[in-house]
Order: C-alpha cells, then structure tokens, then sequence
C-alpha cells in the first residue's frame, strides 16, 4: 500500500509544471515540502499512525498570505487540499494523497484580553498553548481534554470538555473566526459580519476554509479545579454506572463527568494485581468550592470499592493533559461515536461485553454527559445539530501493531452496528467520525440543507472535501 500512496504523491507533483511549482515555492515565505525533499516524510505524519498518506506538496505557512498563495494554487491545480491545524482528527483528515496540506503547526500564536476575556488564537494552536495562555490569568475557554489536540479542528466540529456543561461548546464561546475561503480571500466572520458563513462555520467542519484564527470568550476557571479519577473492578460496572446515571440527573453545572470501559493499566498508581483486566472508570471535574468536591462525587464511591482513586485537587492545566500520555503520536486509532436520549441498561452492557471483548488493551468505550449549556443553545443556532442529547458513546479502539488494524476497526464496527440498533440513538460526531463513512447528513440533521445553501456560495467547486464532506449543489441545480 505505501508504494502505491508513495506513487500518487509523486506522480502528482510530476504532472504539475516546473514552473508554476517553482513559482510557488518562490513567492512562499514558509517552507513547502516535496516527495523528494529529507523532512517530507515527517510532514507527512500526523497523530494517528494508521494514517499513511503522500500528498504532493506539504505547504509550512508562517502568515495569512501563505495560506492563500496555498489555497490558490491548490484550486488553479485541481489538486486535493487537506487542512492540518493540530493534526488530529481521528480519521486523518489533515493529509492526503497527491494534493497539498496547508499546515498550520508554525501560526499557533495566542493573545489574552483579561481585560475583556477573551482570547485570540491562531489556527495551528493546540489546546495547550491556549491553556498555557489564558491560566496565566485565572481564565479559559471551553476546549477539549487532550492538550495536543488542534484548537481550530476541534472547535469547527463542536468540541466536547471539562466545560462543557457549564460553558457550552468550544464553538459556542466562538465570538468570530478569519478564514480563507476557497476563491484565496481573507473574510472575517461573526454574529455581524458574513453571518451566513459563521453559522456554518460553527459545526459545519472544514467545509468552508481554512481558519486562520478564532477568538473565543473566557471564563474564570482555575487555577485549581477538583479532579475526579476513579477506577473499579468490571464485576462492578452496573452498580458504578448506576451511580454515574443517577449523578447525572442532578449534577451542578460546574461539575462534569464521563464514564469509561477500560483494561487497568500496567503502571504504579495501580496495584499489581489488577493489572490487566476489565475496569470501569469516571474521569471529571468541579470548579466550584473545594470544600464541597467530597459530597458532589460521594455518590461515586458509595456502591463498591474503587480500585484505586486517583481524585483530588489539581492545576486546570494539569486536568487538561493529564490524558495526553494515553493517545500519543503514532498509536493507531478508530473512534465512532453516536448520540444517546438515555442511558438504558442496554448501553451499560453493551459497554462491559464489548470492553471485555476488545483486541487491544488500550482501547475504551466512552459515555460523555452532556446538555446543559450545550441543550440551551437552539438546535438552528449553529450548524452544530445534535444538542439535545443528553449522553454520547463513543467507541475509541486504540491499538500499537498494523497487523492488528482489521480486528481493531472491526470490534468498533460491530460494537457500533449493535448501539445503533438501539431505538434511543441516534447521530454522528464530526470529531470522532471513523474514517469519514458515514453520510454527513448523520452529522447535521435537519441544517443540512441549509449547509449545501453556504458550501454552494463560499465553495461551488468542493475545494475543501477532506474532512466529513457537504457537497455544493450542481451547476444549474
């Protein structure tokens, strides 16, 4: 397989004219990367090593005009444009075979207003450069819960936290966005400016452009949060999840938390003797009175014995990449998520068979506990369309060896094929999307069409298809 990609990343710059390549690479003022040049094959890898794609050129933009001059040459070429900001989409959608990737990794600026709380981000940023930021003044946004993970790409498709409940969305705290769209214009978007573009914008994904920056409110949060991390033995799973049901219902805003499936770890915060097998854990957090941690997640630990209980007071900072270490560069992943109205029976045992099954020990099965905030925002407000569910599942296989890549992608498929089934799901996630199978109108539901009314104004051509893709409407249609 790598010598066919190999081959369609060169053969598709030899096509192009020496000259119009030249010239490109002239007049760009970061580095642009060819097949042939020593540091291609590092540009090319991104977070999930199961990705292995040969784009023909790797454009490095240092500014705004780069990611134009990319974006036009991308489009007057007829080639395949990927988008890399963090690089870590599960399905390897800031790479792709014999196109160009406008990589964004150098323009990870971050610059905090205290004053009037809010931040502005350049679009390569990663969650730790924002956090890194905005905690120097007692301030964050709501972002993710991996400090590696692209601020731009994860925002676009949504962007589920610790915040979420309390603060909505990262799309939601979006007070406006530059982007380039595929004509190589520089736009500013906004609630007042180019609103159209800014609705879609805000869960519709990649569709539109190339976001160059985006600014967001803060909150004061921090810098100590309670942490919740707890683990307990898989024969105690439907009396743990019990517990996590019932906390759901009256949980404070400021507290969050998500249930997981999981193998115990081989490590030290972990007795030896439960190395290895099936486990059920909570990972959260609450903001509010330290004094009062104990008796928001006392629920947690009343129903059985915890394995081990890692919880307690933490820097925000630290909450927000202390899973870093769980997904690093290189392992391979498949993650396909689906919207829940409840959490049934059926789901919690779903999720201790499929645990107990997996080929990989790395692998998990999420339960996120949404609404709240994210509920109170109207369904048409944004792009983003699945707000009113209450939970999301989420099947992450995770796994180190390419030989074992089938029976990974299959233990999703067929985990995923059975929750489907079950009359109380429904949806997609843009941000764990597989490998981009699934029809977008999974994603949008009732916006789609009204998504293709903007993809067929900013993008008639489908430069930008990469990512989970909104087709324009045909010519003349």
């Amino acid at each position: 397989m790598g010598t066919l990609n190999k081959s369609a990343g060169s053969e598709a710059i030899a096509e192009l004219p020496d000259d119009a390549v030249r010239s490109f690479i002239e007049g760009f003022h970061g580095d642009v990367l060819r097949p042939s040049d020593d540091e291609y094959d590092d540009a090319r890898e991104i977070w999930n090593g199961m990705i292995d794609r040969y784009p023909a050129l790797v454009a490095r933009c240092v500014d705004v005009d780069d990611v134009a001059t990319a974006v036009d040459f991308a489009r007057e070429h007829d080639l395949p444009l990927a988008v890399r900001g963090g690089g870590h989409n599960a399905a390897g959608t800031a790479v792709c075979d014999g196109g160009l990737v406008v990589d964004l990794t150098e323009m990870n600026g971050v610059r905090v207003d205290p004053e009037a709380k809010t931040v502005r981000v350049d679009g390569g940023a990663t969650l730790g450069d924002v956090d890194l930021e905005t905690q120097r003044f007692g301030l964050a946004t709501a972002l993710g819960v991996v400090s590696e993970t692209g601020v731009a790409g994860l925002t676009l498709n949504g962007g589920y936290g610790h915040l979420s409940r309390e603060y909505g969305l990262a799309l939601d705290n979006l007070l406006s966005v530059d982007i380039v769209t595929a004509d190589g214009e520089l736009r500013h978007a906004s609630a007042d400016e180019n609103e159209a573009l800014f609705w879609a914008i805000r869960g519709g994904g990649s569709n539109f452009g190339v976001v160059t920056a985006l600014e967001y409110a803060l909150h004061e949060v921090g810098p100590d949060v309670y942490a919740l991390f707890v683990w307990f033995h898989g024969d105690d799973a439907a009396v743990a999840m019990d517990a996590f049901r019932e906390w759901t219902e009256t949980a404070p805003r400021d507290a969050s938390a998500l249930a997981f499936t999981a193998h115990v770890p081989d490590i030290a915060e972990f007795p030896e003797e439960s190395w290895g097998e099936p486990a059920i854990a909570f990972l959260g957090s609450y903001r509010g009175d330290p004094d009062d941690a104990e008796d928001i997640f006392g629920s947690f630990r009343e129903r059985a014995t915890p394995i081990t209980d890692l919880s307690g007071p933490m820097a925000y900072a630290d909450l927000q990449s202390m899973l870093d270490e769980d997904y690093p560069d290189g392992l391979r992943y498949y993650w396909k998520s689906i919207f829940l109205e409840e959490l049934t029976d059926d789901v919690i045992d779903l999720m201790t068979r499929y645990n107990e099954s997996a080929p990989s020990a790395l692998s998990t099965i999420d339960i996120w506990h949404l609404g709240d905030a994210v509920a109170d925002v109207p369904q048409d407000a944004t792009a983003f369309w699945h707000r009113d569910k209450p939970y999301m599942l989420n099947f992450e296989a995770n796994w180190e060896d390419a030989a074992d890549d089938d029976a990974n992608v299959e233990w999703v498929r067929e985990a995923f094929a059975e929750a489907q089934a079950l009359s109380i799901a429904s949806g997609r996630y843009g941000n764990f999307p597989g490998l981009n199978e699934d029809p977008a109108k999974l994603l949008y539901g009732e916006n789609y069409d009204r998504l293709v009314d903007v993809k067929t104004k900013y993008d008639p051509d489908n430069l930008f298809r990469s990512n989970t893709n909104v087709p324009p409407r045909p010519t003349g249609a």
